[in-house]
């Protein structure tokens, strides 16, 4: 069977039952490819990343904004929780077990890091304690699953 239509071009012609069944299936390829290019960045379905990421939201939100702080800590602090969600991501890309526990052992340090600057502002009484607590467990929690994640990659 035969369905008539008018190209954009002004061409009248008609396609076949078989090529709107081709045209389907393209479109359905290009439909899947376009889905799969979408969830492309596995690192985005990691839970430690999910973490990692609440806690560099929290971490500017509620410190990078304190007024009392010194530029050069909030830098630092900045940077800090900024490298733990960023090596996740790259550590990701890498093909050998070796460079992806590099990747996670280098944004465990971040979070060592950063516990070492909350330890040291609530010391200086900057940083409360019930904020102090809630933010150590986050990274306790993080530092635990890159930890998991650094053995399992181990040769």
């Amino acid at each position: 069977m035969k369905q008539g239509f008018d190209s954009p071009t002004g061409y009248k012609g008609s396609v076949s039952a078989g090529a709107r069944a081709t045209t389907h299936t393209a479109f359905s390829s290009l439909l899947t490819f376009t889905l799969t290019l979408i969830i492309m960045f596995d690192f985005e379905n990691l839970e430690v990343y999910k973490k990692a990421k609440a806690f560099n939201a929290i971490v500017g939100k509620m410190i990078l904004t304190n007024l009392s702080l010194d530029g050069t800590t909030k830098n630092q602090l900045r940077r800090a929780s900024l490298s733990i969600v960023l090596n996740i991501a790259e550590g990701s890309s890498r093909f050998s077990k070796a460079d992806r526990k590099n990747f996670c052992v280098v944004a465990r340090g971040s979070v060592f890091e950063c516990v070492a600057i909350f330890d040291v502002l609530k010391d200086d009484g900057v940083l409360p304690i019930d904020l102090f607590e809630n933010l150590y467990k986050q990274a306790e929690e993080i530092s635990k699953m890159l930890f998991a994640m650094i053995r399992n990659l181990e040769s």
